[in-house]
């Protein structure tokens, strides 16, 4: 059939399962959005406050649910407010597709009114972007990014397409949506090799990233565990991939692991890296990681083998596949002494902090996790109320906790929030946030208060940038500088000028009930915690030291 540019992209974004596209409007993408007005019963679109809040909220959907999130913004300032988004999902392998319109083609360089060379600027952030000169490429071209997001190692995808291409007419003939290709590269006689030194190892230990999730084989990865008896550490981006009440669990490695996990990891002979990119914030010093063990490395991405560090052996492929056949060739293990030893790290070395009667994050948190039995999403900005979010919330299941762990996106938690509620109707979907990133991105409880989704924000509020603050603290010698905010912002107030619910929790013994009270009232909620502003997340590995020898108090 034969319609204009901006219909034929409907048409293929429903040809790829798309149900909604988070956005803002402009004149470049005008086309589309007339389209939208057309596709409305078809097509749930969410106007959001800002840019980048649409950005973080199809980050945020496409976590919560595995599909490729959607967003949408003009040409110019609307394109940029893109970019911090992309970078976010970039860094964490999140399937986004970033569609931008820019000016029509005959003004393209010349510096016209909100252009901008968006393909120039996000070309290191995506997995591949295009700028569509032809209406006859359009449809391929939707078709190519929505694989290229999803396939091998998911990435965002960015598609530029100048306003005249919208407004064209070009043939359109709908397609089925197709399943990806496998991406093996593995056969029978290298994971022979790899069940061999598995089953030579003493003491192996998992070490299970956010591939595990992504590649939806979170239950491949227990019956590997169970199957040869090693214990599960897992990277930020690897929680829930797991489950946090499996005794084998040993908790997050790394920067702020705990002190089982990163021991683990110092005597162990056999490291398992599944679906992990050995990040700065896991190995800390490289030399003295895994110093006595060899290293197999298992995932998608062969960019990833020896990047960082120097891997005995490797398997590249889809961990949903290897997984399983790796698993087969295996015999039952029994590492009892290893075992024993872990487990009494983890009782020597329990995560713990100081109960007294301030209120403290870490009980906030616990709480939260005894109240919505550990059934809740969990979103976070970035700094210590990330980190005790995923110290002291046992993630049973993959997809429950939603955070920026390689940009460390201050900012990103409403909007993720919102993305992962849209996503995941009926669950309920709690946001953790300091005081300085709630001041980054606040302005999307507009969007929550207007289509009703009903997240609940806690910002533990402690008055400074307290992450940056602990460091100043530990390693600055006390040398403060810009990290007290000194705001005399009311959230509550704010929470209330937006219509969402605002609640003030001061006192420990009023944790239990503000928090059910959060849970109970609808729509979105903002509960204001007054926090110490000298409260310490610990662990943490200084800078240059070896990942044995953390400080724990």
């Amino acid at each position: 059939m034969l319609i204009n540019g901006a219909e034929i992209l409907m048409e293929c974004l429903l040809e790829q399962d798309v149900d909604i596209i988070f956005g803002y409007p402009g004149g470049a993408v005008l086309n589309i959005y007339d389209a939208l007005y057309q596709y409305s019963d078809k097509l749930n679109h969410i106007l959001t406050a800002h840019e980048q809040g649409a950005a973080h909220a199809a980050d945020g959907y496409a976590r919560a649910t595995g599909k490729v999130g959607v967003c949408l913004a003009t040409s110019g300032p609307g394109a940029t407010n893109l970019v911090t988004g992309i970078a976010t999902a970039y860094m964490d392998s999140i399937p986004m597709v970033a569609i931008t319109g820019n000016v029509p083609l005959e003004l393209l360089g010349k510096d016209s009114f909100q252009e901008i060379d968006i393909t120039g600027i996000t070309l290191p952030i995506t997995k591949h972007n295009y700028l569509v000169k032809d209406i006859d490429n359009l449809a391929p071209t939707i078709r190519n990014a929505f694989s290229i997001a999803r396939s091998g190692r998911p990435g965002p995808v960015l598609i530029d397409i100048p306003k005249d291409i919208t407004a064209q007419k070009g043939n359109y003939t709908r397609q089925k949506l197709k399943p990806e290709l496998s991406c093996a590269t593995y056969d029978s006689a290298s994971l022979k090799k790899a069940a061999h030194l598995i089953t030579a190892a003493a003491k192996p230990l998992i070490y299970s990233g956010g591939g595990v999730i992504y590649g939806n084989a979170s239950a491949e990865l227990g019956i590997l565990a169970k199957k040869i008896q090693a214990p599960v550490a897992t990277s930020l981006m690897g929680l829930g991939s797991f489950s946090g009440t499996d005794p084998a669990f040993t908790g997050l490695i790394g920067m702020h692991g705990s002190k089982a996990s990163n021991l683990a990891a110092t005597e162990c002979d056999l490291l398992i890296a599944i679906g992990a990119r050995f990040s700065d914030r896991v190995i800390s010093k490289v030399e003295g990681f895994a110093p006595h063990a060899k290293i197999l490395h298992i995932d998608i991405d062969p960019a990833e083998i020896d990047k960082n560090v120097r891997t005995y052996y490797s398997l590249i492929g889809s961990l949903k596949e290897i997984l399983p056949a790796l698993t087969k060739m295996l015999p039952k293990e029994k590492n009892d002494q290893w075992i024993n030893r872990v487990k009494k790290w983890k009782e020597l070395y329990p995560d713990t902090y100081r109960q007294n009667l301030e209120l403290s994050p870490q009980y906030i948190i616990e709480m939260v996790d005894k109240i919505s039995g550990g059934e809740a999403i969990i979103t976070t900005e970035v700094g210590q109320n990330q980190i005790c979010a995923a110290q002291y919330y046992k993630y049973t299941k993959p997809r429950t906790f939603i955070s920026s762990g390689g940009l460390g996106t201050m900012g990103f938690g409403i909007g993720a929030a919102i993305g992962a509620q849209l996503g995941s109707p009926g669950k309920l979907v709690i946001n953790f946030a300091g005081d300085g990133c709630f001041r980054m991105n606040c302005i999307e409880l507009a969007t929550a208060v207007k289509y009703g989704i009903p997240i609940k924000v806690f910002i533990l509020n402690n008055g400074v940038l307290g992450m940056v603050r602990q460091w100043q603290s530990l390693f600055y010698t006390k040398r403060y500088s810009q990290t007290t905010l000194d705001q005399a912002a009311d959230y509550v107030k704010i929470a209330e000028a937006f219509g969402a619910t605002g609640y003030t929790l001061e006192r420990n013994e009023d944790v239990e009930k503000i928090i059910m009270q959060s849970i109970k009232t609808s729509g979105p909620v903002v509960v204001n915690c007054k926090i110490n502003q000298d409260s310490m997340v610990l662990p943490i590995i200084p800078p240059g030291a070896l990942i044995k020898d953390e400080v724990l108090k």
